[in-house]
C-alpha cells in the first residue's frame, strides 16, 4: 500500500447531538448520542488515526454552529486528529476551527464557490485542508446537500490538483446512511483522475466494504468514513482495524 488506509469513524452534529442522516435528509435524522464528546471518546479508545466530524447545522446555515460540541470532541479524543466540515466558508472560519483543536478542515460548498480561497488556505495551512465533494447522480451538491450544481466530481477535483490539499472526501449522497455499500466505482474513478488521496464516504455497511476499499489504496484510496454501521453494530471497529492491519501486512 502506498498510503496507510484509514478507518475514520464519523460524528454528525445536529442541535448539539450525535445523529446520522439518510441520504442527507435533515428530516430523517436518527439520534445516537446526546453528548457527542462521549461518543468520540469511545471511538478514541481504539487505535484510529483520525475522527470525522460534520456540523450539519453549520452546513445548512453557512457558518459553524456547533462550536462548543466540536471543541469538546477535540478535547475528548486527545491526540487523535479530528477533521471537520460543515459551514466553513471563510478564512476566518478556517482559522477558528484550527484554533479550536481541529487538525484538518473540510471545505465543500466554498470549494465550488471560491476555489481561490481553498488554494490560499491550503498554502497557509499545509496538510490541514481537505476538499469535500458530495455528489448526487454524478453532480456535486452544496449548501448542506440542499442544492445541486452542474459540476461533476472529477471537474471539481481537478481544480485543486496542484493546490496542496491534503485529501478529497468523496460522498455519494444516495448511499449515505443507507448501509447499501459505498460507491467504490465512482470513488476509484475519481482517485484515478487526480493525484490527491481520496477518502470514500457514504454507505459503508460491512467489514468487507472496508477491506475491498483498502484493496484500492495503491490507486489513491486513502481511507473510508464509517458512520451508521458503527452505531448499529454492523461493523465492529476493533475487529475491522485488526483486519485492515493484517491486510496491510500481507
Amino acid at each position: 500500500m502506498t498510503h496507510p488506509f484509514e478507518i475514520i469513524p464519523a460524528i454528525d452534529l445536529l442541535d448539539g447531538r450525535c445523529v446520522r442522516l439518510s441520504q442527507g435528509r435533515y428530516d430523517e435524522a436518527t439520534v445516537y448520542g446526546d453528548i457527542p464528546a462521549e461518543v468520540a471518546a469511545g471511538f478514541a479508545r481504539y487505535p484510529i488515526r483520525r475522527l470525522h466530524v460534520v456540523d450539519l447545522d453549520g452546513a445548512k446555515a453557512g457558518h459553524p454552529v456547533n462550536a462548543d460540541a466540536v471543541r469538546a470532541i477535540a478535547e475528548a479524543v486527545g491526540d487523535v486528529p479530528v477533521q471537520m466540515g460543515g459551514g466553513i466558508r471563510s478564512l476566518e472560519a478556517i482559522e477558528a476551527a484550527l484554533a479550536a483543536g481541529i487538525d484538518r478542515v473540510i471545505l465543500g460548498t466554498i470549494a465550488l464557490r471560491d476555489p481561490q480561497l481553498v488554494r490560499d488556505a491550503a498554502k497557509k495551512h499545509a496538510g490541514r485542508v481537505a476538499v469535500g465533494i458530495d455528489a448526487r447522480d454524478g453532480r456535486v451538491a452544496v449548501e448542506g446537500w440542499l442544492e445541486a450544481s452542474e459540476a461533476s466530481a472529477p471537474e471539481v477535483a481537478h481544480r485543486f490538483e496542484d493546490a496542496g490539499v491534503a485529501a478529497i472526501i468523496y460522498t455519494d449522497i444516495a448511499r449515505d446512511g443507507m448501509l447499501s455499500g459505498p460507491n467504490l466505482d465512482a470513488t476509484v474513478e475519481l482517485a484515478d483522475a487526480v493525484s490527491i488521496p481520496v477518502i470514500v464516504s457514504g454507505g459503508v455497511a460491512t467489514e468487507d466494504d472496508l477491506t475491498e476499499a483498502a484493496r484500492h489504496a495503491a490507486r489513491g484510496i486513502a481511507g473510508a468514513i464509517v458512520g451508521r454501521a458503527l452505531y448499529t453494530g454492523a461493523i465492529d471497529l476493533g475487529r475491522a482495524l485488526e483486519k485492515l492491519e493484517a491486510q496491510a501486512c500481507s
